[in-house]
């Protein structure tokens, strides 16, 4: 590595190796963001992708062959969505004097940077939730009763009302339920779900109810609990701690981190490899002005819906709304 300077920035592929590890125990951290849109490697900043036309998941065309002639075959085209990345990134500056007064404590150069690769990975899950729980993105369906209504919730039944929503959009079955903490908690108390935990394993401490097990009860393939929280309060106020995963929201989908990116699902992170491998780069710089080494993350990326768009940029096929079915009223 080069020594940085006022007129150079190097690139600190050492503390990049360390960010990876740190992004990879994102979701033990309470981040889901990239298990419900997963990264999928562009070489493009902007470019278009192919789309499973809607109509093409549920055709039945006719298979009937006549002898010496020849089989029927596919004429439908691929439809075109479009992705356009954007950077974000973070720099934390790391002083001369503080990095002598805690040379001897903690690895300052690693602190700064975990500081700044938390900030934009907290603003990327922020930005995948507040799409995905929307009523403006997708239909709400209130629930009847709410799930933190322990006696009287019925997550079961309001789920397998959304599979079978699901199923009649776009003829495949959801794979993935999405809450917030404060709803898996919820969860965990209803009668409902509690009464199917005795028969589903036996003696297992309700409190100690992991989210696989709770797919299992809830028949889904995965649940993921969106643990993650931000302080919503202004710069200057009070802190006010909230969910990045809105509990007044869950949602039913299909996610998919397959190679093809013509499976159907909700969505993909489109990175942009060419300049942010790995979800991140870090960047050194100095700035002598205040007598500091500055510690930069970033990376450039488009968290976007699986939708295919025409020349004018409306929507033809939406996939991911007929993937996805989005139940509200989920808390008081």
């Amino acid at each position: 590595m080069g020594f940085p300077t006022n007129d150079t920035t190097v690139q600190r592929p050492d503390l990049g190796m360390a960010v990876t590890e740190y992004i990879e125990n994102a979701p033990f951290a309470g981040y889901i963001g990239l298990q419900v849109m997963p990264l999928f490697p562009v070489t493009e900043q902007s470019a278009t992708f192919p789309v499973l036309p809607k109509e093409a998941l549920l055709s039945v065309p006719d298979t009937r062959r006549a002898m010496r002639s020849n089989y029927n075959r596919g004429d439908w085209e691929f439809e075109e969505g479009y992705y356009a990345t954007r950077e974000n990134g973070w720099e934390e500056p790391l002083d001369d004097r503080e990095r002598k007064l805690y040379q001897s404590k903690f690895d300052a150069e690693m602190v700064a940077t975990r500081r700044a690769t938390s900030i934009i990975l907290r603003n990327q899950e922020v930005r995948i939730a507040s799409k995905v729980f929307n009523g403006s993105n997708f239909t709400a369906h209130p629930v009847t009763n709410e799930w933190d209504d322990a006696a009287n919730a019925t997550p079961i039944d309001d789920i397998n009302a959304g599979k079978l929503a699901v199923r009649q959009a776009c003829g495949m079955i959801p794979n993935t339920l999405i809450i917030s903490f404060t709803t898996f908690v919820n969860l965990k108390r209803c009668a409902q779900v509690v009464e199917l935990l005795k028969y589903t394993f036996p003696g297992e401490k309700i409190n100690s109810m992991s989210p696989a097990q709770l797919a299992v009860v809830l028949d889904v393939e995965k649940v993921l609990v969106g643990g993650a929280v931000f302080n919503a309060a202004k710069k200057g106020q009070n802190a006010s701690i909230a969910d990045v995963w809105d509990s007044e929201y869950a949602m039913l989908t299909i996610t998919s981190d397959a190679p093809d990116i013509s499976e159907p699902c909700i969505g993909r992170t489109f990175i942009w490899t060419e300049d942010s491998e790995n979800n991140a780069v870090v960047e050194q710089y100095r700035d002598d002005a205040i007598r500091s080494d500055i510690f930069r993350c970033r990376h450039d990326t488009d968290e976007a819906f699986i939708v295919s768009l025409d020349g004018n940029k409306n929507i033809v096929s939406n996939i991911s709304q007929a993937v996805s079915y989005l139940l509200s009223n989920i808390t008081t």
